[in-house]
């Protein structure tokens, strides 16, 4: 079972994620190029009176850092958690200076505080982020307290009270602080997704590697078997000519020796793929649920097989590796859990396979019965839970899932403590001989 080891935090699988320079590149002209227009439009369009050079400089140096940047780096440059955050927060201090001296908080583009923030948090490391979004609240305080008025006609001044500007540092703030809780739960739950998927493939691949091995065997049997016919066919020749000669027949004796025992190895190895390729290729649902559960029997647990269902007539299934290992690691699971005793039953009709997993534990947590099959949720104590609830039950689930399976995880009856795994398929997705 591949499982992250525990001191493996979010944070740890946040941090690899690296931000991509040329992603925050773009982003940057976007912003030079909004700022740009909308000084544009207030100045010479409306004509409102604006601090037009302090403005202009603002931009400026945010265009000027951000072009040195496209040209001193690839665009393929990713940037360390601490360079991120430097161009992120030089990104927040440039906002709020150009909104310091335009209004503050009274301006209409003051929401814009939060993009960088949530840029943070989407996909930097939390400490990081926490720091920056500490830095923006610190800034939109400041604002509060800009003295310069806000662009508007000649004549008029827009006087903001105080209560007023309150509400508005709550509201920026409040939009702050969830857009970024939200982008950053997103972020860990995709990323997370992304590390046990890839997990599963992992583990998949490795299933599938060795139900490849017997056929590979054969290929090299096959391949092997021209060469060593060749040795085997010069070595009888030297044989014959040197027989004479005692400083070479005995070298010669135990070269065709060796050759005829790698012929007789290869030969084996042909036997055993082609007599075994039939029963490894398909087998019964019993012999396969027989197969599955033997490695479980040599602990202290009882372990029972059920057929609620006459043998004659059973499903006939393919080996899916996918299947194998999903069901092998439930039934893990519910030994490593259990008290005295686990029960699999198998049961089958016309439209339908049934495989349930019980165990006489102590049943699922309540808060956890809720979150089974999300990747890394750990809480593995014998004292409330009865399996595995990491990332190997959501490779598990994830497999038996792929493969058209619908599981539900639930405790069993009040007077029966302990933990049940129901999984199904309709008969036709796992009968090889049903017409798919």
């Amino acid at each position: 079972m591949i499982e992250k080891t525990e001191t493996q935090t979010q944070e740890d699988r946040l941090s690899s994620r690296r931000l991509r320079l040329q992603t925050l590149v773009r982003l940057r002209w976007l912003a030079v190029t909004g700022q740009a227009v909308t000084v544009a439009i207030v100045a010479f369009l409306l004509k409102f009176p604006l601090p037009l050079v302090a403005s202009c400089s603002l931009i400026a140096a945010l265009a000027g850092v951000n072009f040195y940047l496209m040209i001193r780096y690839p665009a393929t440059h990713r940037l360390e958690p601490r360079a991120a955050f430097a161009l992120l927060g030089f990104d927040l201090l440039q906002l709020c200076a150009l909104l310091f001296i335009t209004g503050g908080l009274a301006n209409p583009f003051a929401a814009l505080v939060c993009v960088p923030v949530i840029i943070s948090f989407a996909s930097q490391p939390i400490r990081y982020s926490t720091a920056l979004i500490g830095f923006a609240m610190v800034c939109i305080t400041v604002l509060a307290f800009s003295p310069f008025p806000l662009p508007w006609f000649d004549g008029m001044e827009i006087n903001v009270h105080n209560v007023m500007q309150f509400g508005v540092w709550c509201s920026i703030a409040s939009t702050m602080a969830f857009a970024a809780f939200y982008a950053y739960r997103v972020s860990m739950e995709a990323s997370q997704l992304a590390d046990a998927l890839a997990a599963t493939e992992l583990v998949l691949q490795r299933e599938k590697h060795l139900s490849q091995l017997d056929g590979l065997a054969a290929a090299a049997a096959h391949e092997l078997g021209t060469p060593l016919a060749t040795i085997s066919v010069v070595a009888k020749e030297m044989e014959r000519e040197l027989k004479n000669d005692d400083r070479f027949r005995e070298d010669v004796q135990l070269l065709r020796s060796q050759s005829e025992r790698c012929r007789d190895i290869l030969r084996r190895l042909t036997t055993l793929s082609a007599e075994g390729e039939a029963h490894l290729r398909r087998l019964p649902l019993s012999s396969m649920m027989e197969e599955i559960v033997a490695p479980h029997r040599e602990f202290d647990i009882k372990l029972e097989l059920v057929e609620k269902s006459p043998r004659r007539g059973e499903p006939v299934t393919d080996r899916n590796a996918g299947i194998m290992y999903g069901l092998g690691n439930l039934i893990e699971n519910a030994v490593d859990y259990a008290r005295e005793k686990v029960t699999v039953t198998i049961e089958h009709d016309h439209e339908k396979v049934l495989i349930v997993i019980e165990d006489d534990g102590n049943g699922y947590a309540p808060d956890i019965l809720t979150r089974i099959g999300e990747p890394y949720v750990t809480k593995r104590q014998r004292e409330d839970t009865a399996g595995g609830l990491g990332l190997g039950l959501f490779i598990a689930k994830t497999l038996l899932e792929r493969s058209g399976a619908s599981l539900i995880f639930e405790n069993r009856e009040p007077e029966s403590a302990g933990a049940r795994i129901r999984i199904e398929w309709p008969r036709i997705l796992i009968d090889a001989n049903s017409t798919k």
